[in-house]
């Protein structure tokens, strides 16, 4: 097992986000975690790699036991030298090139010699395809070259699990399918993936396992064609009707 969460929880305002979760993940899984809007999936995400602090819960990353409330610094610096988080909006600096960008976490953040910087970060630019563009700027770039940039900044630090929270949720419905790609190919390569998102072709046809969330809880999880093709739970029954449903509606508008 390479990472285990248990019983994670969170609450903001005294409204409990999440209402303690246990999650799984063995080397080379991607897991989708599905549900609607506010069910905690992006708070789960936020959790586990600490940018939000759980009231409680557990962490079991590569044998090593973190307390995901009480971890201390060194801890979560421990943590995050074996992650990389990809965010909706790319978050990248928009005074920097895009392989500033890809570098500044490598000669910063670990340390690196520049010229051993610069090649590792060409390295996961032409991965993600965007080894053309290292002299641009983000304001240069569409929202999935950005989006690519953001991932390839991710691949630069060697990470042993990405995090995706929604990563084409801010693109136009154009640029979603070069990002999707990517990340295709991320799977294709063993990379071991957690990926919160609405894009239902990605879950079934690229995920290994799915996570279906509401209310803060785990509805159902399992291995992702059983779950589209037999759920177990009527409501991954309902979830998955009303989003062919979206679907249908979509193209007979086209």
């Amino acid at each position: 097992m390479m990472l285990e969460a248990r019983g994670v929880r969170k609450s903001f305002d005294g409204r409990e986000v999440l209402g303690g979760i246990d999650l799984q993940v063995e080397k080379g899984d991607v897991i989708a975690i599905l549900g609607p809007s506010g069910s905690g999936k992006t708070t789960l995400l936020r959790c586990l790699n600490f940018l939000e602090r759980a009231d409680a819960g557990e962490l079991v990353f590569d044998g090593e036991r973190f307390d995901l409330h009480a971890a201390t610094r060194r801890d979560i610096a421990r943590v995050r030298k074996k992650t990389a988080f990809v965010f909706q909006n790319y978050n990248l600096f928009l005074n920097k090139t895009v392989l500033q960008n890809v570098t500044l976490g490598l000669t910063l953040g670990a340390k690196m010699k520049k010229d051993a910087a610069r090649e590792i970060a060409v390295r996961s630019l032409e991965r993600v395809g965007m080894a053309g563009r290292l002299d641009s700027y983000p304001s240069q770039l569409s929202g999935g070259q950005q989006q690519r940039v953001a991932i390839a900044r991710g691949l630069a630090s060697n990470p042993e699990i990405i995090y995706f929270d929604e990563p084409t949720s801010a693109l136009d419905p154009e640029l979603i399918g070069e990002v999707l790609a990517v990340m295709r190919q991320l799977a294709d390569e063993g990379m071991t993936m957690l990926v919160v998102t609405h894009e239902m072709e990605f879950a079934r046809n690229v995920s290994s396992k799915v996570l279906f969330m509401e209310g803060g809880a785990v509805v159902e999880s399992g291995p992702s064609r059983a779950f589209f093709e037999n759920p177990q739970e009527e409501r991954s029954h309902a979830f998955i009707r009303s989003i062919l449903e979206a679907r249908g509606g979509e193209r007979s508008q086209e």
